[in-house]
Formats: C-alpha cells, sequence, structure tokens
C-alpha cells in the first residue's frame, strides 16, 4: 500500500502542474480522506483530520458517541462495546478511535485526485472566461489539431486548454486546411456547453477583415481610424466603410497603404478575396452614393420610413452596380443598413419624370445656413436635441464650429461629436471629386492586386 508521504509527494506534484497553493491542496486532500470515511463508516462520520505536508504525515482519528442503543453506527458507539476499550466510558463520552491510513487510503486517493481535477477543471473555465469574454472580436492564432466532420479543433497558441473550433459555416470554402497547418481566426463568440465554455472562430465573418485590418494598420491601432460597418460574401467580396477622427488623415489611404501594401496583407490571408474601402457618411444618401462603388451614381433619394434608397445610374454603370448575381448593391445595401433600389437614368424617367420618387435631400449648393437643424437629413435626434439645449437651432450655429469646440458643448458624446464633424465635412465639401475616393481592391493569385481608387 501507498505511504502517506508517497500520497503527499505525488499529489504536490500533479497540484504544481495544475497551478494550485498549498491550502488548497491540503484543503482538497482533506475532504478527500472525508468522502473515504464516508465510504467506509457511513454518511454521518465524525472526524479529526490532521495532515502535515512536510512530514509527509496523514492522522485520521474518528468520533463516536457512546450510547445506550446505537442507531447511527456511524457517528455512534454502544457502551458495552466502549467499555471493552476502555471499562471508564459512561453515555456520552466521545470514543476516539484512530484509523490508520491503509484502511482507506486507496478510497481517499483517488477522491481527493478527483477533487483536485475536479477544482484544476473549474478554475480552467473560469480564466477561459475571463480572458477571452471581453475579446470578440479580436484576432486570435493556433494549430489545427484536428479535423472533426468538417469542422476544425483548433489549439490556441498562447491559451491551450482553451477548447476552440471553427464550425464548417464559419470557414472560407476555398481554403482547405489539414492537421497540424497554423491558422488565424477571428473569436465570434464564447460558447456554453455542459462541459465548460467554447471559443467559437470564424474566417468568414466580416469581424475577420475588420481584425486583420485592426492588425496591418496603426492608425487604427490608434483608434485615429474606425471601421464603421462591414460587409462581406465570403471568398468573393468584402465591403468596408472608415472614417477618420483626424481631418489631415484620410482613413481611405490609411487602410490602402502605401502602394496599396496594407490591403494587399490583408487580401493575402483572405485568399485573394476582393476588398472595396469606401468613406462613411452620416448622410444616408451620399453614403449609398458612396457605398455602390465602384459604380458611379448619378442621383440618389432616400425614404426616411422605408428606410429605402433611390439609386439612379447611367445606362453604362448600371451592371456595374448591381454586380454578379446583385453581389455590389447587396453589399451596399447590407454596409448601408438600407434597402437599395437601382435604376438607370432611362427608367428612372419612364417611372417618374424628372422628379424623384421620394423627396430628394436639398442640392449641397441650395443649402442655406439657416435651416433648422432638425429639418437636417442624416442628423440624428439625439445630437440634434444635445444641441439645441444649448441653444443652437440652426445650421448658422454649427458651420464653423471645430471639433475642440464640439467636445466643450455640454452633454456632447465623443461618439455624437465623430459623427456631427463627419456631417460637417461631407456637407462643406465643393462637389463629389473633392469627396475622399472609395479604393477597390481586389486579389490575384497570379499577378498581385493593386489598390486603385473606384472612378
Amino acid at each position: 500500500m501507498t505511504s502517506p508521504a508517497e500520497v503527499m509527494a505525488a499529489l504536490k506534484e500533479l497540484a504544481n502542474v495544475k497551478q494550485l497553493d498549498r491550502d488548497e491542496l491540503i484543503d482538497l486532500l482533506r475532504d478527500g480522506i472525508q468522502a473515504a470515511l464516508v465510504k467506509r463508516f457511513g454518511p454521518n462520520v465524525r472526524a479529526e483530520i490532521e495532515i502535515d505536508d512536510l512530514k509527509g504525515a496523514i492522522n485520521t482519528t474518528v468520533l463516536r458517541h457512546v450510547v445506550e442503543a446505537v442507531e447511527d453506527s456511524s457517528s455512534q458507539i454502544s457502551l458495552e462495546e466502549a467499555q471493552w476499550e476502555d471499562p471508564e466510558f459512561e453515555v456520552g463520552d466521545v470514543l476516539e478511535e484512530e484509523v490508520p491510513f491503509e484502511e482507506f487510503g486507496r478510497l481517499a486517493v483517488q477522491a481527493a485526485k478527483q477533487r483536485i481535477i475536479q477544482r484544476v477543471r473549474e478554475g480552467e473555465r473560469s480564466r477561459i472566461r475571463e480572458e477571452f469574454g471581453t475579446r470578440v472580436g479580436e484576432l486570435v492564432s493556433g494549430e489545427v489539431q484536428q479535423i472533426e466532420r468538417g469542422r476544425l479543433v483548433i489549439m490556441l497558441n498562447k491559451f491551450r486548454e482553451a477548447e476552440a473550433i471553427i464550425p464548417y459555416r464559419e470557414q472560407n470554402p476555398r481554403e482547405h486546411f489539414h492537421q497540424g497547418d497554423s491558422i488565424r481566426a477571428v473569436l465570434k463568440r464564447l460558447e456554453e456547453t455542459p462541459k465548460g465554455p467554447r471559443l467559437i472562430l470564424s474566417r468568414a465573418d466580416p469581424l475577420f477583415v475588420v481584425a486583420l485590418f485592426k492588425l496591418e494598420v496603426p492608425e487604427i491601432q490608434q483608434n485615429i481610424v474606425d471601421i464603421r460597418t462591414a460587409a462581406r460574401e465570403v471568398a468573393s467580396r468584402t465591403k468596408i466603410a472608415v472614417t477618420s477622427r483626424d481631418d489631415s488623415i484620410d482613413p481611405v489611404g490609411a487602410c490602402v497603404g502605401m502602394k496599396g501594401s496594407r490591403v494587399q496583407a490583408v487580401v493575402n490571408e483572405l485568399g485573394g478575396e476582393r476588398i472595396d474601402i469606401v468613406p462613411w457618411s452620416p448622410d444616408p444618401e451620399r453614403f449609398a452614393k458612396l457605398a455602390l462603388a465602384p459604380a458611379r451614381v448619378s442621383r440618389v433619394f432616400s425614404d426616411q420610413e422605408s428606410k429605402t434608397i433611390q439609386a439612379i445610374v447611367d445606362e453604362d454603370q448600371l451592371s456595374l452596380a448591381i454586380g454578379r448575381n446583385g453581389q455590389n448593391v447587396r453589399l451596399a445595401s447590407e454596409l448601408t443598413g438600407w434597402k437599395i433600389d437601382l435604376y438607370s437614368s432611362r427608367e428612372w424617367l419612364e417611372r417618374g419624370g424628372e422628379g424623384p420618387l421620394f423627396a430628394p435631400l436639398p442640392p449641397e449648393d441650395e443649402l442655406a445656413a439657416d435651416v433648422l437643424l432638425n429639418e437636417l437629413k442624416g442628423m440624428p435626434a439625439d445630437l440634434v436635441a444635445t444641441l439645441e439645449a444649448t441653444g443652437m437651432q440652426t445650421l448658422r450655429d454649427i458651420l464653423d464650429l471645430e471639433r475642440e469646440d464640439v467636445l466643450k458643448i455640454e452633454g456632447i458624446t465623443t461618439e455624437q461629436a465623430d459623427v456631427l464633424m463627419a456631417f460637417l465635412s461631407e456637407l462643406t465639401e465643393e462637389n463629389a471629386e473633392s469627396e475622399p475616393q472609395p479604393a477597390e481592391v481586389e486579389g490575384d493569385q497570379d499577378t498581385g492586386s493593386e489598390a486603385t481608387p473606384a472612378a
């Protein structure tokens, strides 16, 4: 039979591997001994357990009350039986019986080991929740451990205890991985299972593209450039909308990089997937116009109630605006959050003549500085309310504000300041040609990729 010293040594080694401290080890071993005593003596057994981990000694004493008639043998002993041990015992006394470790040691060791494993598992589950609970949308890397019915089981580089998988629907169908391959993916969500938390990773979600740009573009890491929205059809095309907190930095150019180096790194990771980078705008009509790049849009009209955009393009731009199997307009609609109906200029004339089917925004050159803020399309209601609360009622009141002035306005948030500055920036541009131009990048594994502004 294994001695107490050997048991202590083995449990210490297990605890060290599983990162348990000394006190926790003693508590778990004591729990294991108590569980073994319950199996041997009964559910109500009382015992004094002394553990000296320095000497490797374990002393166990079972305590039983002396009674006339025994009702519970696990905690009681008859007077007659007690007096065999010592004739001076009386009813009400407590008999202390030392139990040699060899009589129940195997059960105690097994019970203690089970408790250590259970405590370790609980600790690992808590650490996984703490580590990854706030990291949704971030890149993680690891190695393909195995492939089960189409899903990839990943062993993470920096947290090997975590269970991480990439389901089949979260994979790029153009990619094929094998056991042992290195892989990167975005953390999409943390899923609770009976065995504990599971990390659901993705290489197909738009979050993956956003995470790759965060990795490649320092301005995004520094919170100067933001990716406001993203839309993706995996293995084919992605659109992202970007904005800058610094007027001197072009958000599209920052994402494209010198000679397209930054966006090319993302394209390579996506296996040649096409990427459109467009400026974000708080004005839904202007945003829809930019989102339909690379097609040139002649006019756009919006209906706020139905959140529908009508976009009119020349005949030679219609197929480009629609895209292959409707992909371009579908992604533009997802990017803007508005339904987009496309019309050729001829069809528009046939349907509505010279006038729009919806009431359009006033042309930029006809905007009057004394227009009321609540009449401006594209200006969020909560932002208007904040400005009006400080006495700003018209466009003239805000037209010349700088970002520093906006941040000093009582009650305004940083996000509202960003929206207002983006709105004013778009509003004061002289014409569409002076706006930041969208960039379209298409991967080609044979000839490389090139970032070019959409016409």
